[in-house]
């Protein structure tokens, strides 16, 4: 964890700051919010942002915004009142600590945005073989390519090289290459010069030169423009960048993971993505299973995120019951751990009683987790709807089909665009996964129909009204 504390270090606050280096924060200092934005510019990079809220917070999130520098800020003060408190909230601080420091306060905030309880869990033996694969080449300098579908823990395991790595006491780096516009990726993970094109400023250090020394994890490495592609295959190659509007390389020093939830060498065949760079990248493969592939993690994985929202949320630990626990592995978890994580999530807010049982987990949409599956988990009988299983599901087809006639397919398109996104909690590459596109054609075809007037799912977080924890 890095935090950058800007303000003037007074005694209270330094003590803060020692708290924070004793849970493990690595914390740098600066006085004015304008030497913070710099010192981010330039490459030294922070996790957090702890600033005194009687500065411009709302003016630094913008500057920082306009380098396209996205940190969480933390606000604190002493003696301020519960109005200048939410001032700060609302100036886009995350959270108010007042000072003098509380421990327990300072260590929740810090655990909060560090997002550590994402331990690596497993008791299936398919994921303990991945799991021992990933600790033979962890001390390795090799290229890592983690594959697997959307939500199995990708980015955990890349966390989990870095942590076991020779790096581990250097920055691990995360850049979503599906995440950032194609005319904006390079400058992010290569940097730019003063006036390297309109709007720079300044120089810029990109995530190259932040992770030197460290990891640099590339998400979504399919999602990256060919062209974007041959330059990274050079920086791979030689170890060098260059800098938007550079005149000179500049020497890195990096190990590179990198994640995809596609079919790299079908890509490859399709002609969107180098065959030369899928060689450099994937020295190793570590192919993560599906969460329907590992029935033996379904339960201890549940039970960690029970014990993790329950605290989170101040409610007591409840046990799952027998049937909600047989229901859960009988489920197919298309959106894999993720998707378990938000429905434990939801299930500790919904549980009534002593335990957690299968009423409490529920789908997306707020119906239960199965309709015959849970029943027949549970013990009970399942009474099919009047006149059949068969004869329902063939009236529910003909009324499904009645619904499309007098459609256009671009108007049933949009809908299946929307009710996916909105399924998914506004989560692009999920949606993009599910729906068989590329995260690009997803992100245009959504501001299309913004440009539309169409109300786009923004992704969630907390619980929605349905009851549903993003």
């Amino acid at each position: 964890m890095r935090l950058l504390v800007v303000g003037r270090l007074s005694g209270q606050l330094a003590s803060a700051v020692k708290m924070a280096m004793a849970h493990g924060a690595k914390v740098n200092h600066v006085e004015r919010a304008d030497q913070a934005t710099e010192q981010l510019r330039r490459g030294q990079g922070a996790d957090l942002l702890m600033v005194d809220y009687q500065l411009d917070i709302a003016a630094l999130i913008a500057a920082n915004e306009a380098e396209r520098i996205t940190i969480p800020v933390v606000a604190f003060g002493v003696d301020a009142d519960a109005r200048e408190a939410a001032a700060a909230i609302k100036a886009g601080a995350k959270e108010f600590i007042p000072l003098p420091p509380d421990a327990e306060l300072i260590a929740a905030v810090l655990s909060a945005v560090a997002d550590d309880e994402k331990p690596m869990i497993s008791a299936d033996p398919s994921m303990k073989a991945v799991l021992q694969l990933a600790d033979q080449v962890a001390r390795s300098e090799a290229s890592i390519l983690i594959t697997g579908e959307s939500g199995v823990g990708k980015e955990v395991m890349a966390r989990y090289l870095h942590e076991h790595s020779r790096r581990s006491e250097r920055p691990f780096i995360s850049v979503n290459c599906a995440a950032i516009p194609d005319n904006l990726l390079e400058s992010e993970l290569f940097g730019h010069e003063k006036g390297a094109f309109t709007g720079a400023v300044a120089r810029r250090i990109g995530k190259f030169e932040e992770a030197d020394g460290g990891t640099l994890l590339l998400d979504e490495i399919s999602e990256m423009d060919a062209r974007l592609q041959a330059k990274l295959l050079r920086a791979i190659q030689e170890r060098v960048i260059d800098r938007v509007g550079g005149s000179k390389p500049v020497s890195v020093n990096i190990r590179i993971i990198a994640t995809s939830n596609r079919d790299l060498p079908k890509a490859v065949a399709e002609g969107v993505f180098r065959e030369d760079l899928l060689y450099r990248l994937n020295v190793v493969n570590l192919r993560l299973p599906s969460l329907r592939e590992r029935p033996g993690d379904i339960g201890v994985l549940a039970d960690h995120f029970i014990k993790k929202y329950a605290a989170a949320n101040g409610v007591p630990v409840r046990p799952m019951s027998a049937a909600a626990r047989q229901a859960i592995v009988a489920h197919r978890w298309p959106g894999n751990v993720r998707e378990l994580e938000n429905a434990m999530h939801r299930a500790v807010l919904l549980a009534v009683g002593p335990e957690i049982d299968v009423d409490a987990i529920r789908l997306p949409d707020g119906q239960p987790l199965s309709g015959m599956g849970a029943a027949m988990m549970a013990g009970q009988a399942y009474e099919a709807p009047q006149g059949g299983i068969a004869a329902r599901a063939a009236q529910a087809a003909d009324a499904v089909t009645r619904s499309f006639v007098g459609q256009t397919v671009a108007a049933m398109e949009k809908t299946l665009i929307l009710d996916t996104l909105t399924h998914c909690l506004g989560n692009r590459t999920h949606a993009a996964n599910i729906l068989g596109i590329s995260i690009r054609t997803l992100r245009n075809k959504l501001n299309e129909y913004a440009d539309e007037g169409a109300a786009i799912p923004a992704p969630q977080s907390g619980v929605s009204a349905s009851g549903y924890a993003a």
